[in-house]
């Protein structure tokens, strides 16, 4: 089976170290793959600058675009809480909707703050974030139960879950439609005070939104670290299907390989 699995320091090298290892498959895909990023919070303004005028040129969305999908950063600066970030986020909704076809069915944010529960609607960020608030002051647990087999409405039962599920069962059935993100979870390390995020696909388009779900990740995870009175720690992103999409192989390569010494600089 075709696969791979990095480790970078940043987000730019570990987008540039997993794309040339797709390079090596004739296939340009691979299954069960793994990146992980020591500080997701970093990456290279070039190689960004320069994925976006490729995507651009492609008539794709850019990096920023798809990383607000997941975490709505320069929103959450304005908002002195949680609360009123949620707020103002459900008041935008509705526009962003509209703004662009491919958020008709949610958005990976929407659902960590508003998802269908069975009875009502859930803010699972809220949720996680209270209990690790909780954790820190009575015996601190490093890996919790995973939340996608029970209605996150249900979560205050077991009073350490600290995921949040991305897909709605009987309702998100299409094969190739939002979400791809399916979940999302929390691991704390409580010697160092640091909280990880690991994140699974069911599929990744490494060229129209891998760095960009990797930026959106990463304020993601430091967003939550900052409301736990954490420290942001790495990101290990796992998909069960990678892919060099696109006919922009061509115009990346001189990125894959010339970009890695301008990074270590």
């Amino acid at each position: 089976m075709e696969t791979f699995n990095v480790q970078a320091p940043d987000v730019s090298t570990a987008w540039i170290r997993a794309c040339r290892a797709l390079l090596e498959n004739r296939s340009h895909r691979a299954f069960h793959t793994v990146v992980r990023i020591v500080d997701p919070q970093r990456d290279d303004p070039r190689v960004r600058a320069e994925l976006d005028r490729i995507l651009t040129a492609k008539g794709m969305q850019p990096v920023s675009t798809v990383a607000n999908t997941i975490f709505p950063a320069a929103l959450a600066a304005k908002a002195a809480t949680h609360e009123e970030l949620v707020e103002r986020y459900k008041g935008l909704y509705p526009a962003l909707k509209r703004l662009h076809n491919g958020n008709r069915l949610g958005t990976y944010f929407q659902r960590l703050i508003d998802f269908p529960g069975k009875d009502e609607s859930v803010d699972q960020l809220a949720g996680i974030i209270r209990q690790l608030l909780l954790q820190g002051r009575t015996n601190p647990k490093s890996a919790c139960y995973e939340a996608n087999l029970v209605d996150p409405a249900t979560d205050d039962v077991e009073p350490y879950s600290t995921s949040a599920p991305i897909r709605v069962p009987g309702r998100d059935n299409g094969i190739m439609q939002f979400p791809c993100l399916s979940h999302c979870s929390f691991q704390l390390d409580n010697r160092t005070r640091q909280l990880h995020l690991t994140a699974l696909y069911r599929s990744h388009y490494m060229v129209e939104k891998a760095y960009g779900n990797y930026l959106g990740l990463g304020d993601l995870l430091a967003y939550v670290a900052r409301q736990s009175d954490l420290k942001p720690g790495m990101l290990t992103v796992i998909a069960g299907y990678a892919q060099l999409d696109g006919n922009a192989i061509g115009m990346l390569r001189p990125l894959f390989f010339e970009s890695v010494p301008m990074l270590a600089a």
